[in-house]
């Protein structure tokens, strides 16, 4: 089996570290393994499969003779970084928000639209955690039935945030425990004990960034400029992983019976969905694994040709990095 060049570009951050597991847990072909960050993490240590790796620092010049970069850095550095990857030779698979609706570059789910690595010019993108969950969740009855309009509300974990948002959470749980006062720093408000509903800044009609990603990106994804969604994201009080109520009009009837018929197949889906038994998704049962869980199927009775879900999956893993991983995976087949 051909081996490969790897660069994983932020590599110390939560879904760069992530990466690093994923493709060990996967076995991905690797030859030679570089791991890239900010000059302020260059000499740190990283042990890997037995080996040690040396942190160096990110520049323009970092991609000789690399073959594939794995990109969990911020907009403003994957804008410089990874069309440099791509002069030396690289192909990059990005997992900012930087080129995700660039016309050339394809915004891919390998479970959904996997033919689209095919074209892409040096960069492949990383779509949102929450648009990855949930067109996962729904992408069989999307093929079905053909989806016209989303309902979705989403409740992301702290984690989404970063670091610094497991940080918050924690200090302020135990600062509020102690009977002292919250002090917020990563999110807009409180997040210990209470809900956000703002996830990025707001635009001219009240919606936040966050909530114009599901339907920009599931547009492209699933290859219809017609998709209407209306979404609203909040953060919660959860340490890892996304959860996701949905509501679907689609062109034809789907049966809630359908719907578990078509999601005990779907690919990165596991049906969880046994009422009597109180079987449903939930984050802790998400957590650390690369399966969207799927229950609470039943019909919308406000509208026709409707269905209702609830779904949860892990936004570090199949949110980001075994999304990339198994973009990275598509592209050397």
């Amino acid at each position: 089996m051909k081996k490969y060049n790897l660069a994983i570009l932020g590599a110390t951050g939560a879904v760069g570290q992530e990466m690093l597991k994923v493709l060990g847990e996967r076995n991905f072909p690797y030859n030679e393994l570089r791991l890239l960050a900010s000059k302020r993490s260059e000499g740190e240590e990283v042990e890997f499969q037995g080996k040690k790796y040396i942190i160096e620092e990110a520049t323009e010049n970092s991609f000789e003779n690399v073959d594939i970069v794995l990109c969990a850095a911020e907009n403003n550095i994957s804008e410089v970084l990874s069309p440099a990857a791509v002069r030396a030779g690289a192909v990059v698979i990005d997992n900012s928000s930087a080129f995700r609706m660039n016309e050339d570059v394809p915004l891919v789910v390998p479970e959904v639209n996997a033919e689209d690595v095919k074209k892409h010019k040096g960069i492949i993108a990383n779509p949102n955690c929450s648009t990855i969950i949930a067109l996962t969740a729904l992408n069989e009855l999307n093929r079905y039935a053909k989806i016209k309009r989303m309902v979705v509300s989403t409740y992301q974990a702290v984690s989404g945030a970063g670091v610094n948002g497991i940080k918050e959470l924690d200090q302020q749980i135990k600062d509020i425990n102690e009977g002292k006062s919250a002090e917020i720093k990563t999110f807009q408000h409180q997040i210990a004990f209470n809900l956000i509903p703002q996830i990025g800044d707001f635009d001219e009609m009240g919606y936040s960034q966050e909530e114009m990603k599901l339907q920009n990106e599931g547009r492209k994804i699933f290859h219809n400029p017609d998709l209407k969604v209306n979404c609203t994201c909040v953060r919660v009080p959860v340490y890892r992983s996304h959860s996701e109520s949905i509501t679907i009009e689609t062109e034809k009837e789907i049966t809630p019976e359908k719907a578990r018929e078509l999601l005990s197949k779907a690919k990165g889906v596991k049906l969880t969905d046994d009422l009597e038994n109180r079987i449903y998704p939930m984050p802790l049962d998400t957590s650390d694994q690369d399966l969207i869980y799927v229950g609470r199927i039943r019909k919308d009775i406000s509208g026709e040709n409707a269905l209702a879900l609830w779904c949860c999956g892990d936004q570090v893993r199949k949110g980001a990095a075994t999304n990339a991983v198994q973009i990275a995976e598509e592209l050397i087949k």
